[in-house]
Order: C-alpha cells, then sequence, then structure tokens
C-alpha cells in the first residue's frame, strides 16, 4: 500500500515537472509592467519593485522629471516627477498574457496583440497600439532583425 502511493505520488510529480511553466503576465498592454501602472506615484512603484538601482532627476522641454531603472532592464519615468508616465522593459522576463516580450517575433506580436500595427518610421520599426497622439496611451514594440528588442508603454506628451 505504501508503495504503490509513493509511486503515484512520484508519478504525479513527475507530471507535473512535465508541464511547461505558466509565466506570470507582466506586461499590460497601455497600463503598465512589471507593477509600475501609468499614473502609480513613487511611493507606489517603489511598493511594487523596491528600490531602484539608480534614480536620475532633471529637467526637459516638458519640465521636471525623474528617471528610475531597476534589476531586469526596466526603467520608470515619471514626467513631472510625480506619477509615472512611461515604462520600459528591455529584459527577457516580462510578457504579455499571450507571452509577448522582448526575445518575441513580430509575426507573434501581431498574431497576439489586439488591435496593433507595425511600421518603419525613420528607419526604426515597431509595432504598437493606438495612434501617437497627445494624452493618449500608447505601448509600443520595437523591433530590430524582426524581433522585439523593447517594449515601452506610457502617455503621448505631444
Amino acid at each position: 500500500m505504501r508503495r504503490a502511493l509513493l509511486q503515484s505520488s512520484c508519478a504525479a510529480a513527475a507530471v507535473a515537472l512535465a508541464l511547461p511553466a505558466v509565466a506570470s503576465a507582466q506586461i499590460q498592454v497601455d497600463r503598465g509592467i512589471a507593477g509600475a501602472r501609468l499614473g502609480n506615484t513613487v511611493a507606489q512603484v517603489h511598493a511594487a519593485l523596491g528600490a531602484p538601482t539608480s534614480v536620475h532627476n532633471g529637467s526637459n522641454d516638458f519640465g521636471r522629471f525623474r528617471e528610475e531603472r531597476y534589476a531586469g532592464g526596466i526603467v520608470v519615468d515619471y514626467q513631472g516627477a510625480r506619477t509615472v508616465s512611461s515604462v520600459t522593459t528591455t529584459g527577457l522576463g516580462d510578457r504579455t498574457a499571450k507571452g509577448v516580450g522582448v526575445g518575441s517575433t513580430e509575426a507573434s506580436v501581431r498574431a497576439n496583440v489586439p488591435g496593433v500595427r507595425c511600421e518603419t518610421t525613420a528607419g526604426s520599426r515597431s509595432c504598437h497600439t493606438h495612434t501617437f497622439t497627445a494624452g493618449r496611451r500608447v505601448t509600443d514594440f520595437f523591433i530590430r532583425g524582426g524581433k522585439v528588442t523593447r517594449v515601452s508603454l506610457g502617455f503621448v506628451i505631444d
């Protein structure tokens, strides 16, 4: 009896190990990446991601900004230095619910991101949601050599 129980437990464990791991969806199209959501405060991002590895404060044509870098290739920008205006990843770990992220093919982006439009502008290839209209949320999958090398999402400023 014990032997049969042990064998069935081992068999169940072997089946579980053979199943593909399900990655958690870290990229939420037009919303956020890895716990950094558009509109979050600095405190909310720190609660989700912990302390950044580096912080840069400055100003540009649109006013003050804050840029935070995190392990895994995540960059969080706060235009106005108060709430998240954009999030970018170059890391391989963050994916949409359908598995699209850095390293995915353009064909995979087209097939698995609803409403995406792919085009080449000024020599750069990308697939993006929506139009680049001021105030609009856009997710952009930057393509090089047929594969995604960076995913950025944020509010269009101008």
